[in-house]
């Protein structure tokens, strides 16, 4: 196992390496200079980098996007003819829609324009966003897991790609690892939990746009059938036996998906997405998309009360999004993916979700949900499941390289034969450059029957919780690859009535890992600095 987990790291970290070093090639450079209307040189310059500064159009050597005209000096006298009454109040408008990861400012243009475009007086500005894969008219930063919403604050770790108008963006991370659970349900061993994921979308015209995604993971390999160790962690099963005080893992496939938006105007705009697997609309942003997660490498142990339904085999969801509210709706497969992680699961259909999504600010991402789920578990397939979430996001940029995530969950299980299950959960997430520290905090009620407890404590509900502090120190930092090494150490809370099955000892665990990510996606000076506490510019 060590020797293909060895194998593995360094296949993607070879992989992720090298995808850093690649831009997109603009097959469309002419080879002769632009001359202004003075007959001087004209000067171009990438939207993202604004260090980049070159005589010749083409494609950012850093980010790939296409380099536009450095703006032309003019007079004040000039500029005031010009100008029309309501420029002022656009350019004021657009500063407080203005993020750190979705856009870059333009003076003299609307905020939610999508392709970069001259001025309409002949100005050399121009303004680009980066958008959803899955709706036109949000911006990237927004884009959570399935059809969630995040902070448009939100940093983004990944490698862009621009071909022309179509848009390429890869995300991935891998923890290769030493994990040790004490009591006498716990273990110990080495593995390297992982994901990568490739976001595309192409515009089939100014107000249409079609999008895909792709997210696979390696932990049928690396986890083995019956996952890794995590004390209190319950859902689906292994050899025809239910799991518990493990995480399952992942299937070889987490999301194949297809999508299509339409902006219909300024503030409004619609979505349909199948996923084949996908994710419904029920709960907040999985946890490995979360920015207050995502360097810890456990699931939560209240998974399967919030955000469980991250891969399901057929699902199918309508959204309606006005400004910075989304109305959605889904039906999708109820059941877990079975045992065999490398097939396609049986579509069925057979459940149902909505969710209303609100981002008020820049830095806040709210989301209520409620979803039917019928027989998740294919060991106990008489068992439906109600489930109600809520959730709250606040991420703050702090300054260049500088960034403050956290999140509340709250996620309720309403269950056949069992009733109503609670599920608590908070994380922060503190980075400053090569150092981040983060934090979580849970407390979920779980029946003996889902904790594999004698007959007896079968219908007893216990109040179960865990206590988590890590700490990453990247190694490589900000060059395309960031390798962190990190240690974190947690203290599980349980009932006393639970002893016999876990010893009197307290219970924790520790781990050491490595971390491996892409960089942050950088945007020259607009890197993490147009919101600063929570005041934006």
């Amino acid at each position: 196992m060590q020797k293909l987990i060895f194998v593995l790291t360094s296949v993607v970290a070879l992989a992720i390496s090298a995808t850093a070093e690649v831009g997109a090639i603009d097959l469309n450079r002419p080879d002769a200079e632009q001359e202004n209307e003075h007959g001087k040189t004209q000067k171009y310059t990438c939207p993202m980098h604004s260090e980049v500064v070159t005589e010749h159009p083409g494609n950012c050597p850093k980010c790939g996007m296409k380099l536009v005209l450095v703006p032309e000096t003019r007079s004040p006298r000039r500029d005031a003819q010009r100008s029309r009454p309501d420029h002022s109040q656009h350019a004021q408008h657009q500063s407080h829609q203005t993020h750190n990861t979705g856009e870059v400012e333009m003076p003299h243009h609307d905020h939610r324009a999508h392709e970069m475009h001259p001025s309409s007086h002949g100005d050399h500005e121009m303004h680009m966003e980066m958008h959803s894969s899955i709706d036109l008219a949000d911006p990237m930063s927004r884009e959570g897991s399935g059809t969630s919403w995040l902070p448009d604050s939100s940093p983004m770790y990944g490698k862009m790609f621009m071909f022309g108008s179509d848009m390429l963006m890869l995300h991935g991370a891998i923890f290769p690892r030493y994990t040790n659970v004490s009591t006498r349900r716990g273990d110990d061993r080495i593995d390297a939990p992982n994901w990568i994921m490739g976001m595309y979308s192409h515009p089939l015209g100014d107000s249409t746009q079609i999008g895909a995604r792709l997210m696979m993971s390696l932990d049928p390999l690396t986890e083995g059938g019956r996952g890794y160790p995590l004390l209190f962690q319950t859902g689906e099963s292994w050899n025809d036996q239910p799991l518990h005080d493990r995480q399952h893992p992942h299937d070889l496939f987490d999301e194949l998906s297809i999508s299509l938006s339409q902006k219909f105007d300024h503030d409004f705009s619609a979505y349909l997405y199948f996923g084949y697997p996908g994710e419904p609309a029920l709960g907040p942003p999985t946890f490995m998309h979360r920015p207050s997660a995502m360097d810890d490498p456990d699931a939560p142990i209240g998974h399967h009360w919030q955000d469980s339904t991250h891969i399901t085999f057929g699902v199918a969801t309508a959204g309606l999004v006005w400004r910075n509210i989304k109305v959605e709706g889904s039906i999708f497969t109820g059941r877990e993916p079975d045992e065999n992680r490398y097939d396609f699961d049986r579509p069925r259909f057979d459940s149902y979700s909505g969710r209303l999504s609100w981002n008020p600010t820049q830095n806040l991402a709210l989301q209520g949900s409620f979803g039917y789920i019928k027989s998740p578990e294919a060991l106990d397939p008489k068992t439906n499941i109600h489930r109600t979430t809520a959730s709250a996001i606040y991420n703050l940029p702090l300054g260049p390289d500088r960034n403050w995530s956290n999140t509340f969950v709250w996620g309720q299980n309403n269950a056949t034969s069992e009733g109503k299950t609670q599920s608590f959960l908070i994380e922060s997430n503190y980075q400053r450059g090569r150092d981040t520290v983060y934090f979580r905090w849970e407390r979920v009620q779980k029946s003996g029957h889902e904790l594999v407890l004698d007959p007896q404590d079968e219908s007893t509900i216990f109040p179960v919780g865990g206590y988590t502090i890590g700490y990453v120190r990247d190694l490589s930092h900000g060059n395309g690859l960031d390798i962190g090494l990190g240690t974190q150490f947690t203290i599980n809370d349980r009932p006393d009535s639970l002893d016999p099955y876990y010893g009197d000892g307290l219970g924790y665990a520790f781990q050491f890992f490595l971390r491996i990510r892409p960089s942050l996606h950088a945007h020259g000076g607009h890197e993490h600095a147009n919101t600063v506490a929570g005041m934006e510019k």
